[in-house]
């Protein structure tokens, strides 16, 4: 298992490996992973962590999944800024729809079943004296303060406040109290976390004399260094209603050659050898971009079912000329469109040569004319070769909308206005 962490390029840091391996490759052990619930949907950065919990229970280990009801109260050290404080009523609800989203990715029936823990049931009944006197007392301020996020932020503008630092104290809380509940012994989670790792096995170790472990998975980023989360601004969601099925596809399917093979590895549980076939295809016949088909395929399944990736491929396939367009459903349809020149028209400018200038297909009447003409007119993928043709209201995909493209490429949306 370990080997198999390594070759898909899961471990970033870690406690010691040769330990770590043996522990892996002997009698199940139990393991944690936590989530906060500091927005309504996980992410792609969380996508990583989830997988990582199925590899390892595939494996025969027993995995608990923390949604961070208290945690997810104060929130972890942001490098930038403080963050802000949701509602208690908030943070309930989103408590709820992480919980939802993980079990998509465990299995809590099977033999070695997940268990689902949530660390305000052992935070919330506890004094601050408690606190202090109990945990507190084993965090040295001169350890906490070298921390890299903690460090980075003492030295800015901003500066930190005690509630986020002392986050790292509630997150070894944490391992503490899942180690005496439930034997765990290994966290996972984000390299960038790897100071609140590391305060839950140092915890441990000074509590209760036991050596534990954690793993830190690198952060997923472009060839170029880029970033993908919420605090970059470009955060993938996992929940259906904050990035639509079809979003999610063309996510995967466009990732660059100097990606895709380190994304299938982290994000499928295709085989070495099915990987390493694919790698020699982007290599060789990197035009095909079978590579980034599979990915987008494999993940998409993964995460929002077969029938919405499918769904997802004929939108595609429809809005650029080859499909159905009246088999979109309208919310895939708004995502496949949504980066295409878009026009209002009115019940009586639906000819085609208005709906070609309207949209910016063509700069003029006469312009739009000779396209007609020519044969480089298409409304609702249908070639209009009559220059007076007038697109019957029966044609508007879901009651309002029609695709104009002329030629093979260029395309635009015409939306009729309301009333």
């Amino acid at each position: 298992m370990w080997q198999e962490l390594r070759w898909r390029g899961l471990v970033q840091v870690s406690t010691d490996e040769a330990e770590l391996e043996q522990a892996l490759n002997g009698q199940p052990l139990t393991y944690y992973c936590g989530f906060d619930p500091t927005a309504a949907s996980l992410h792609l950065g969380n996508l990583v962590q989830l997988l990582t919990m199925r590899r390892l229970q595939l494996a025969g280990h027993h995995p608990l999944a923390l949604v961070g009801g208290s945690t997810g109260l104060v929130g972890d050290p942001r490098p930038s800024a403080e963050r802000t404080m949701n509602t208690k009523e908030t943070v309930g609800e989103w408590v709820g729809s992480l919980q939802a989203q993980v079990r998509r990715f465990l299995d809590f029936d099977g033999p070695n079943p997940a268990r689902m823990v949530n660390n305000l049931d052992w935070t919330g009944p506890m004094s601050v004296i408690d606190f202090l006197r109990d945990v507190g007392k084993h965090f040295r301020v001169g350890t906490m303060i070298k921390k890299e996020i903690v460090a980075s932020r003492l030295n800015s503008e901003e500066g930190i406040s005690y509630a986020e630092f002392s986050y790292q104290i509630l997150q070894g809380m944490d391992f503490l109290e899942l180690y005496r509940q439930y034997g765990c012994t290994l966290q996972t989670g984000g390299s960038d976390q790897w100071g609140n790792l590391t305060s839950g096995t140092e915890l441990v170790r000074k509590v209760e004399g036991r050596g534990v472990h954690a793993i830190g998975t690198p952060l997923i980023t472009n060839a170029d260094g880029t970033k993908f989360g919420k605090s970059e601004g470009n955060a993938i969601w996992l929940d259906a209603a904050m990035c639509s099925p079809y979003t999610f596809y063309q996510f995967w399917l466009n990732r660059l050659d100097a990606d895709v093979v380190t994304m299938l590895k982290v994000f499928t549980f295709l085989d070495r050898d099915r990987i390493e076939e694919l790698a020699v295809g982007v290599a060789e016949r990197p035009q095909l971009r079978q590579a980034q088909k599979v990915l987008a395929w494999e993940v998409t399944t993964l995460v929002h079912g077969v029938a919405a990736t499918e769904a997802a491929i004929a939108a595609s396939t429809a809005v650029f000329g080859q499909g159905d367009l009246t088999a979109i459903d309208e919310s895939t349809w708004r995502a496949a469109t949504a980066e295409l020149p878009r026009a209002r028209v009115d019940g009586s400018r639906l000819g085609i040569v208005d709906l070609l200038v309207a949209t910016g297909l063509s700069g003029s009447n006469s312009d739009a004319r000779r396209t007609v003409g020519d044969g480089g007119a298409y409304v609702n993928n249908r070639k209009v070769t009559d220059v007076d043709h007038v697109v019957d209201v029966a044609e508007l995909l879901h009651g309002r909308y029609l695709l104009v493209r002329r030629g093979k490429r260029h395309q635009a949306v015409a939306e009729l206005s309301a009333g």
